[in-house]
């Protein structure tokens, strides 16, 4: 096929998957909400009613994301309660602006507290924002009745989008589901590939353990945002599992999760094939097997997305078989460690596992398998996150170095200076639009609020040039309003996804729904105007993200305390004996949420890392033990995942009374390493390091052989790194000690 056809048509896929994305879906409901409100109040009270009633659902709006069924009401609930009263009291104001900016600056603070409540709280946040930004925008009321009325058209379209909102997630349940399985095995078809990357034999090669690659970094980042899509996708897909389709759908997010742990095993013993150049055909068979692999879960993904049946796959074992492992003739070195030729196979049955659950997830799919429901109901209701409101964020929300409450003085001060300089300016009629790049650019973190200055001035800048050519063409009511609910759709259903697309949409909206609520405003001055006060607002937002900082170096502490912790609880539970005799009951389901929080408390330490690159570098934690760190957890992980599929998947080749006491002392050993804050160097001597279970472990062929002596060499493996997390933790706490925390 041509390069310029293959080109083309990976380019249509690509846009095909936008399309059909659960985010293009919500941002689609979401508009269909705006035009069916907003039109029905503009025929029955007319169209200044309408564009208030619209502002009221674009104030609503922002908590509306896919979400389980259970709960969605009360999520969409808070942004107009709180939103409402703020709107009226802005438009009782309007005429006064030191009285207003007495009422916005407090007000600010209280919207931004909501961030405490996290991933929950900010869409609330920015909604309660809009709503004040918005009253703003309205022309001065002339009279107290006028305000009522605006206050009542803008509650009635609020009041209506929340119950429209709650009726279509219901509707779009069954789709969501589908859509967020699909968007997962994307991710994980994506860390395949990355992961394939690395099977290209080279001369020299470091330890991934001592330094850290390029690509083993891209496999973190990549890894953590897997561990949040993850969550997001169990919320939704483990609601409820009742009908035969949705436990179809959450076996399959269950098979993924054994996915993740076999390719993160296929990292093991790699380091020592790619600096051996025999192995370079090997390789190069195993990289292309599994890209394949990806390229298969990629399809159904598409089949599962367009309607159809997801294409039948074939099995891979054989053409793993037959890979050609180059002899070595010191084979005989397995009295004191593998042969390169042992690892090779070694790293070819891991993935044969990944071949087997990609059979597995494909005739789920395909309705040829029936789901393990026993092990669908157990996660049903324990990983599901709680869709109540708690005010536990809030009352623990008050010491002086809480992120959310610096960043919401933070914010009350950049509205403040904001506001000011609003006023002061000749334009000041339209003063809302420095108040609302500052509301959508200022951000927790230096690099989030950089990341969201540069899209928002270059979208601010083509999207003026958009609606000044529109309004210029003095379109209809009709034509209008058509406009803005594309323009919410598309500022809605990629406001997380790529924010640049969301900037130029939401400057459309923004300067068409002003020019409804602004009867004769020019539109060639707007351009000038726009610029000039997204220009501002940036500005503003920039500067104030060093007044009060929460810098990274401040939560990293806790955050490397988190991982250890939820690393050690991993490594006993993996690892205890309960996982000999039970794999879909107590031990396996404690498990099963210990994994999961390795996973998160990881991520959660990768994402902090990488926003810290963004800031001076005087403040900046160790990067350098960081990143160590990050590798020997990733690498714990891999051989935990493997000694945990040895057990699973091959425990007839075990001999259980020769790995017991191993097991056994092992987690006790990691646990002793990791399982308390580290305050110095290791308390293993440095003899031990390499080999904690101590002398040399004979190694027979794993494949026709009991492979007790491949299980006690992981186990030995998992130790050692266990004794480098705790250096590579003690250096990193004694150069950002915790509170209380006594460095030796």
């Amino acid at each position: 096929m041509p390069v310029a056809t293959t080109a083309v048509a990976l380019r249509t896929r690509a846009a095909l998957r936008i399309a059909l994305s659960h985010y293009v879906a919500c941002g689609m409901s979401v508009a269909f909400g705006l035009f069916l409100i907003s039109g029905a109040v503009h025929l029955w009270l007319g169209a200044i009613a309408g564009a208030s009633a619209a502002v009221g659902v674009i104030v609503a709006s922002p908590p509306d994301q896919p979400s389980p069924r259970r709960g969605k009401f009360l999520q969409m609930l808070p942004a107009p309660l709180i939103g409402l009263p703020l709107f009226f009291v802005v438009q009782l104001l309007h005429s006064a602006p030191i009285r207003l900016g007495m009422v916005l600056i407090p007000a600010t603070f209280l919207a931004f507290i909501a961030m405490a409540w996290g991933k929950r709280g900010i869409p609330i946040a920015i909604a309660v924002m809009l709503a004040m930004v918005f009253s703003m925008a309205t022309p001065a009321p002339v009279d107290f009745r006028e305000t009522l009325e605006r206050t009542w058209h803008f509650g009635l379209g609020a009041g209506l989008y929340v119950v429209y909102a709650t009726l279509a997630n219901l509707a779009l349940n069954a789709r969501y589901r589908v859509q967020l399985i699909a968007d997962v095995l994307y991710s994980v078809a994506a860390l395949m590939r990355t992961e394939a990357r690395q099977f290209r034999a080279i001369d020299e090669t470091s330890d991934v353990r001592d330094t850290p690659a390029p690509l083993l970094g891209q496999l973190l980042r990549e890894t953590a945002a897997l561990a949040d899509q993850i969550q997001a996708t169990r919320d939704i897909v483990l609601e409820s599992p009742r009908t035969p389709q949705r436990q179809r759908l959450a076996g399959m997010l269950l098979i993924v999760l054994e996915m993740r742990d076999h390719l993160l095993a296929s990292e093991l013993d790699l380091d020592a094939l790619v600096a051996n150049p025999e192995h370079g055909a090997a390789l190069a068979e195993m990289r292309y097997v599994l890209e394949t692999l990806a390229d298969e879960v990629s399809a159904l993904a598409d089949s599962m997305l367009m309607f159809r049946r997801a294409p039948a796959v074939v099995d891979r074992r054989p053409q793993l078989s037959a890979i050609a492992m180059p002899a070595e003739a010191g084979i005989g070195r397995a009295q004191h460690g593998p042969s390169t030729a042992m690892l090779a196979r070694g790293l070819a049955s891991r993935i044969g596992h990944i071949n087997d659950e990609v059979l597995r997830l494909t005739r789920l799919a395909r309705g040829e398998i029936e789901p393990d429901l026993a092990v669908v109901r157990a996660n049903w209701q324990v990983f599901v996150s709680p869709t109540a409101w708690s005010w536990r964020p809030l009352l623990t929300l008050w010491k002086w170095d809480a992120p959310p409450l610096r960043h919401a003085i933070r914010a009350s001060l950049a509205i403040a200076v904001g506001y000011a300089i609003a006023v002061a300016m000749p334009w000041g009629s339209h003063d809302y639009w420095i108040l609302l790049t500052i509301v959508v650019v200022l951000r927790g973190s230096l690099s989030q609020t950089l990341e969201r200055r540069n899209a928002r001035v270059a979208g601010t800048l083509f999207g003026c040039v958009l609606a000044v050519g529109l309004l210029s063409a003095h379109p209809s009511a009709l034509m209008l309003l058509l406009c803005v609910t594309g323009a919410q759709a598309v500022a809605h259903g990629f406001a997380v996804r790529k924010y640049l697309i969301t900037a130029v949409a939401a400057t459309v909206l923004g300067l068409v729904q002003a020019h409804m609520l602004n009867v004769g405003m020019s539109p060639t001055f707007a351009l000038f105007e726009r610029i000039a006060d997204t220009l501002i607002g940036a500005g503003v937002a920039w500067a104030f993200c060093y007044v009060l900082p929460s810098w990274e170096r401040t939560q990293i502490p806790a955050l490397v305390l988190r991982t250890l912790k939820a690393q050690a609880l991993h490594a006993r539970l993996a690892l205890g004996l309960g996982q000999l005799r039970s794999v879909d009951t107590g031990p396996e389901l404690e498990w099963r949420l210990a994994r999961r929080e390795a996973f998160d408390s990881l991520s959660a330490l990768v994402q902090a890392t990488q926003r810290s690159l963004s800031e001076p570098r005087a403040v900046r934690p160790p990067i350098e033990p960081l990143e160590h760190l990050q590798a020997h957890s990733y690498q714990l992980l891999a051989q935990l995942s493997a000694v945990k599929s040895i057990l699973l998947l091959r425990r007839d080749r075990i001999t259980p009374g020769d790995i017991e006491g191993p097991l056994a002392r092992t987690a006790e050993r990691i646990e002793s390493a990791i399982g308390a804050p580290p305050l110095g160097a290791s308390a293993l001597p440095e003899e031990r390091r390499a080999t904690a279970l101590g002398g040399a472990i004979p190694l027979p062929d794993p494949f026709d052989n009991d492979i007790s002596p491949w299980l006690l060499r992981r186990l030995d493996l998992a130790t050692g790194i266990a004794v480098q997390l705790r250096d590579d933790a003690a250096r990193i706490l004694q150069a950002e000690p915790m509170p209380g925390t006594q460095t030796p």
